[in-house]
């Protein structure tokens, strides 16, 4: 088994060593996207940020104790972090469907002149009403830019199986959105 370069491998030694400014650092760099992530799985940013903090507090405890070569530490931070909100996910979950009724969005119509908070609510919502799956592969590709085959290999499923959840999921949002296109009629 080849050993996996980790950019962070000083980093969480030092963390592990309890050095303040390592410490510092890897907060620095790794929780605004375990906030962002956890946002856009939750849509909740008050949820985002106990899962956020959590995730950051078991990178913390987790230091002393990681082996470097065995899998990329951001990857890891990314797995926990994906696991804490799919707990919260089935705590709210009260009724669990295969998937999502196939009802147009009943919300008003989008005037021409969104503002980009509204642009960004919409997307938001859109991207929350996706199954679980599918949403999970679309935030870590296009939100937390990571590779497909770093996607597949967190989601413990092959490229092809992510490629295919993507495309359900961009097929999804792009007909959830399609009101959104320049020159689609509104009203």
């Amino acid at each position: 088994m080849a050993l996996i370069a980790d950019p962070d491998e000083d980093l969480v030694r030092r963390v592990g060593q309890g050095d303040p400014a390592a410490i510092q650092a890897m907060v620095a760099r790794k929780l605004p996207r375990m906030l962002a992530l956890a946002q856009r799985m939750l849509g909740d940013p008050a949820e985002a940020e106990d899962v956020a903090q959590d995730a950051m507090l078991r990178a913390w405890k987790q230091a002393p104790r990681w082996k470097p070569g065995q899998a990329k530490f951001d990857t890891w931070l990314h797995r926990v972090g994906l696991n804490l909100c799919y707990d919260r996910l089935r705590r709210r979950r009260e009724v669990p469907t295969e998937a999502p009724p196939d009802r147009p969005d009943e919300g008003p119509s989008p005037d021409r002149g969104l503002m980009a908070a509204d642009v960004g609510s919409r997307v938001n919502a859109a991207l929350a009403r996706l199954p679980d799956r599918q949403r999970e592969a679309v935030v870590l590709c296009h939100y937390q830019e990571l590779t497909n085959i770093e996607a597949a290999a967190l989601m413990e499923i092959s490229v092809d199986a992510l490629e295919s959840l993507l495309s359900r999921g961009r097929r999804a949002l792009r007909l959830a959105l399609a009101d959104m296109r320049p020159g689609a009629e509104g009203v």
